[in-house]
């Protein structure tokens, strides 16, 4: 068994495949890695430790050419269109972006959960009047971190 792990953002995300087949992702976020899978999340300080839990390891260091990382990100966190008139509230800590040079609607960067009147649900580059009108939590980094904060919130 030879697992292969991709690159998807550069030293922070990939995709672990176990003979052609995605088995779970992992990522890396405050000096150590986030293994998720069907079965478990784990968290490991370094490669070694990952290659003993898993087996041996090829990693696959190249970074997919659609993916334009460094064009796409506002503060930190990552959007799903190219930002324009970027800028950060301080007072409530959020990544905000417009998706034209002309446009007045602004977007927080990055993944969150809202908390509508049926429940907690995903949101990615949700609009700010949103996130102003309902509960929310975030903005996460990545995927993994907000369905790791949705679950908890559903409990």
């Amino acid at each position: 068994m030879t697992i292969k792990i991709s690159t998807v953002l550069k030293n922070k995300f990939w995709i672990v495949e176990d003979n052609g087949q995605k088995v779970g992702t992992l990522s890396y976020n405050d000096d150590r890695y986030l293994y998720s899978c069907n079965d478990e999340t784990c968290f490991f300080d370094n490669q070694r430790q990952i290659s003993k839990k898993l087996g041996t390891i090829t990693w696959d260091n190249d970074v997919p050419k659609k993916i334009k990382n460094s064009e796409k990100i506002v503060h930190g966190f990552p959007t799903s269109v190219t930002p324009y008139n970027t800028m950060y509230d301080v007072k409530r800590k959020l990544p905000l972006f417009t998706k034209s040079s002309k446009s007045n609607s602004l977007y927080c960067a990055g993944y969150y959960i809202i908390h509508f009147d049926k429940g907690w649900v995903k949101s990615f580059c949700p609009k700010l009047v949103t996130i102003e009108r309902y509960e929310s939590k975030g903005p996460f980094k990545t995927d993994v971190e907000m369905r790791q904060e949705l679950s908890i919130a559903n409990r």
